[in-house]
Order: C-alpha cells, then sequence, then structure tokens
C-alpha cells in the first residue's frame, strides 16, 4: 500500500476503538454505558462539553492528525521539500560553519553547497518513513490522549505528543535510510571534500561530524515543524483545513471551551 495512504487508513480503523473514561483538564466523563446518545458512545454531560461524545472527539482528533500527518510528508518527501523550504533546510552542521565560511572565502562555495544540497534529499528521501510511525503512534492514543490534545491551550500539543512518542522509533527507521541516501547522494564524499580542502588552510582543528546523526535529527525536526504547521491550520480553521463535519464538531467545540 502507498505510504501516503496509510495513515489515512490506519486512522480510519483506529476511529472504531473503544472509549475511554478521562478526567482531565476539569472535564469529566461519566462512566460508559450512562448518558448515551443514539450511536451507543458516551455523551459528556451538558454543561461541560455542549454533548459531543468520546467517540467523536477521539475520531475527529484522530482525522485531523491525519490529515496533518500526510500533507506534511507529501510535502517534504517531493523534491526541494527540505531544501526549497527555509523553515526546515539542512544547514552545515554548527561546528561545521566555520569550514563552510572559510571555503567560501577562497573561492569553493559550489562545493558547499553541493553538500549541502545532498544532505537535503537524503532527508527527502526518508522522511517517507514517518508514515507507519505515526500510523503507530495513532493506534495508542487513547481518549484521554486526544482531550488533552484539544484542551490543552496548547497550538502544538498534538505536535508535542507525536515528539513524545514518536522521536525514538522515527531516529531508528530513519538512520539506516538516510545512511543509504547520503551515499546515493555523495554526501560523505563531498563531506571528505570540504573537510579535507579546510584541512590544508592554515586555520584550525581538524573537523568532526557524525553525519548520519546530523542529518536524521535535523530531518525529523523538520518534519515536527510542518506538522506543528498543519495543526495549527486546523486549530485555527486556515483555509478551511476543518473539511468534514467531523473536524467541524469537534474542533468549534474546543473553540468554545477557550
Amino acid at each position: 500500500m502507498n505510504n501516503y495512504l496509510k495513515i489515512s487508513f490506519g486512522a480510519a480503523v483506529l476511529f472504531l476503538s473503544s472509549c475511554e473514561s478521562l478526567n482531565t483538564g476539569g472535564f469529566t466523563l461519566p462512566p460508559q454505558g450512562t448518558g448515551t446518545t443514539g450511536t451507543g458512545s458516551t455523551t459528556i454531560p451538558a454543561g461541560t462539553t455542549g454533548g459531543i461524545t468520546q467517540s467523536e472527539a477521539n475520531q475527529g482528533v484522530k482525522q485531523a492528525l491525519s490529515n496533518g500527518l500526510n500533507e506534511s510528508i507529501r510535502v517534504l518527501s517531493l523534491k526541494d521539500g527540505f531544501l526549497g523550504d527555509a523553515a526546515v533546510k539542512i544547514l552545515m552542521p554548527e561546528e561545521a560553519r566555520k569550514v563552510e565560511s572559510a571555503l567560501r572565502a577562497v573561492g569553493m562555495g559550489n562545493l558547499c553547497d553541493q553538500f549541502i544540497m545532498s544532505m537535503n534529499r537524503a532527508a527527502e528521501t526518508a522522511v517517507k518513513e514517518a508514515s507507519s510511525v505515526f500510523v503507530g503512534s495513532l493506534s495508542r492514543m487513547t481518549v484521554t490522549d486526544a482531550f488533552n490534545i484539544l484542551l490543552s491551550g496548547q497550538q502544538d500539543a498534538a505536535t508535542q505528543f507525536f515528539k513524545r512518542s514518536t522521536t525514538a522509533e522515527l531516529t531508528t527507521r530513519f538512520s539506516p535510510i538516510i545512511q543509504s541516501a547520503m551515499g546515493k547522494n555523495n554526501v560523505s564524499t563531498y563531506w571528505n571534500q570540504l573537510t579535507s580542502a579546510y584541512n590544508k588552510l592554515p586555520l584550525g582543528n581538524k573537523i568532526e561530524t557524525d553525519l548520519t546523526a546530523y542529518v536524521t535529527q535535523r530531518a525529523i525536526a523538520g518534519l515536527f515543524v510542518k506538522v506543528a504547521d498543519q495543526e495549527l491550520k486546523i486549530r485555527q480553521n486556515l483555509g478551511g483545513s476543518r473539511n468534514s463535519s467531523i473536524l467541524n464538531k469537534v474542533f468549534g467545540w474546543a473553540d468554545q471551551q477557550k
């Protein structure tokens, strides 16, 4: 199955998951089996939630996350998804900025540009792997998580949830893909050329960087930048991003709680 479809498919299955009781942010759900609607889902009492159900809250949050994650992965995995976006573009490692400055000063800017492009191409290749990791994280999301995301007051609460629940697995998944992609994109070759050229200059100490770890970390950071952007669009309903009745209902209710 196409990676970009996995999140939507996974989220659709997860919407059928069972509901849980919750006491968070001052909102208390009654025990299951009481105060139900015609759908059989527990309704939060009037005066606290205006009648949205646990199932609706869970479904709405997961649909919003599925939409945002799909779009983030789609955009970043395109050619220049990283390289062409200043917000996520992977630059020289911090400790190697003096290498870049020195080499550009002696007319070797093209080599620096090739190295930077090669790192970003590697990230664009690896980010596709995020889809299955996020599906797994959605499967573990509880109703408590969903309401915390809705009611925390943080505009990036969902993004923070995914950072906590997926960063370790993303690192494990991304690292070998980044390493392979860097080989195909000649990252190490360019890096060796850069450092060799720099080390011939009478400027200082030798520079050493774990490039796989660096590019992996920057790729994951860039992914979460885009996830946060998508989350904000849904929370503020920018560009009609609440494009379904469940998103309008759940996030409309959340707006009323502010």
